[in-house]
């Protein structure tokens, strides 16, 4: 992994901020993702990750943190014990200097704790990759959970994406095992990373993946864009 989303991310922070992010997946075209958005601020947020900071309680993970945003707000307004986590060493550094207290480059399923919150926003069930590996992703996170933790989790249902059919059926790539499998491509200053797998998971199917593994899923909020914030219980 070249780690081109850390380099932009550590870019900013030092200063050194001269292009975005190119992003695209193997459903849509190239987008940029400006830097800025990265280190937005709370009031900048969209109303799910308000949310989610707003009912985030007692030891927080936050898991895929990034440029630590979601991290330095409750650290720094809520006062709440927070780590965050990435695995990406250069995200990690930028975290560090933006004054997070406790920043760790590590992959979730090597990390170990006990948590009353953990947040996974931003698509944060993204980073299961495919649908097969949900129930491990989820079976995990219970062994970081305190007695009444939760987990807040944001998706987005993709299937608006696909064309319809002559019959009002959704056209779906045979190749997919479920709609929500993307491949998705990074690329910044000339550099491409190599694609990787991303999950976008629609609500009822996360519901039943948390069935499976034994947690509670409510619903909490739907977006505008076919969005949602899910809490996720023992």
């Amino acid at each position: 992994m070249k780690d081109l989303f850390g380099k932009a991310i550590l870019d900013y922070q030092q200063g050194n901020y001269t292009e975005d992010l190119v992003t695209a997946t193997s459903i849509s075209e190239e987008d940029s993702l400006p830097l800025p958005y990265l280190f937005r601020s709370y009031p900048e947020m969209p109303e799910i990750e308000q949310t989610a900071l707003q009912l985030s309680k007692g030891k927080v993970l936050d898991v895929g943190c990034g440029a630590g945003s979601h991290s330095l707000y409750l650290q720094n307004e809520q006062n709440l014990d927070v780590t965050a986590i990435d695995v990406s060493k250069a995200a990690i550094e930028a975290c560090k200097l933006r004054g997070i207290t406790n920043a760790i480059e590590t992959n979730v399923l090597d990390f170990s704790g006990n948590f009353d919150t953990i947040l996974l926003l931003m698509n944060g069930a993204g980073m299961c990759g495919k649908l097969k590996n949900i129930a491990n992703f989820l079976n995990h996170l219970k062994t970081l959970l305190n007695k009444d933790g939760q987990i807040l989790v944001d998706s987005s249902d993709i299937i608006y994406m696909f064309d319809e059919d002559e019959d009002g059926g959704k056209w779906i790539p045979s190749e997919n095992d479920y709609y929500g499998e993307l491949l998705y491509y990074v690329s910044y200053k000339g550099e491409h990373e190599a694609p990787f797998h991303w999950l976008y998971i629609d609500y009822n199917t996360l519901q039943n993946a948390a069935h499976a593994c034994g947690l509670q899923c409510e619903l909490l909020l739907e977006g505008e864009h076919y969005d949602y914030l899910a809490k996720l219980y023992i």
